[in-house]
């Protein structure tokens, strides 16, 4: 799945420090949490880990309800991605899910890693159990911490069985102040600048620096400032990566 790719892309290439004296200890207290949601809301909980590519599912009494494996169980596995769980959601509902946290990520990228803790991404999903059947189900997402470079380093996510669909568009909210933000075009809407999305456009259609410049009466060494100024705001390596990226996110 391409949106999925480059979210992968996003998670576990960030720099990472190399030291972090503490990481062992707060990433256990994570565990602990996740273990608490599963116990106590009969959720299924994922702590992902994009450092080292890995996963904790703690399973609650829904995973009974939807056949996925025994209540109180846990499970490590090899990737940020819980495919066993994927393989349930509907496939509409799963490119969905993909492009909100992407868009959930590049929201948090521009927040100071204090604050990233305070929101949480909430909408609903349909899983289907054993015999085919398809359940309403909130997710919710949370990135717990950083390291102290201000890469995103842990995700908590929470699928719990609902009643009704009433965020599935996809939500953010400060937890800290109940304010609420729709996941859609608007998320990241004023992200580039005018300019830089119209020289992101004339990228995109396969015009060099030089003959942007020229289109837009501008210089070659302004169009080249845009140009580094747009892949730092949308953490993308190159420019094809940046126009992708801009249209996934609803920029262009």
């Amino acid at each position: 799945m391409n949106i999925q790719k480059k979210l992968t892309d996003k998670l576990l290439h960030q720099a990472f420090s190399a030291t972090d004296r503490q990481a062992e200890k707060r990433l256990e207290t994570h565990r602990m949490t996740a273990l608490a949601y599963a116990r106590t809301e009969n959720a299924v909980a994922v702590l992902s880990d994009m450092k080292t590519d890995t996963s904790y599912i703690c399973y609650g009494g829904m995973a009974e309800t939807l056949g996925l494996n025994r209540k109180n169980t846990v499970q490590n596995i090899r990737s940020i991605w819980e495919e066993k769980i994927f393989d349930r959601i509907h496939p509409d509902d799963l490119i969905e899910k993909h492009a909100r946290e992407l868009r959930f990520f590049h929201f948090l990228k521009g927040i100071s890693p204090e604050k990233r803790t305070d929101y949480c991404l909430t909408s609903q999903i349909r899983m289907k159990d054993n015999a085919g059947r398809f359940h309403a189900v909130t997710h919710r997402m949370f990135y717990v911490d950083s390291t102290p470079d201000g890469s995103i380093w842990l995700a908590l996510c929470l699928y719990n069985l609902s009643a009704g669909e009433q965020t599935k568009g996809g939500m953010i909210t400060d937890s800290s102040n109940g304010k609420c933000i729709t996941v859609s075009q608007q998320t990241c809407s004023d992200l580039l600048s005018q300019r830089e999305k119209e020289i992101l456009r004339l990228i995109g259609g396969g015009r060099a620096s030089k003959e942007i410049s020229l289109l837009l009466h501008i210089s070659v060494n302004t169009v080249n400032r845009h140009r580094q100024n747009i892949l730092a705001k949308l953490r993308a390596g190159n420019s094809v990566q940046a126009y992708q990226i801009a249209e996934e996110l609803g920029l262009l």
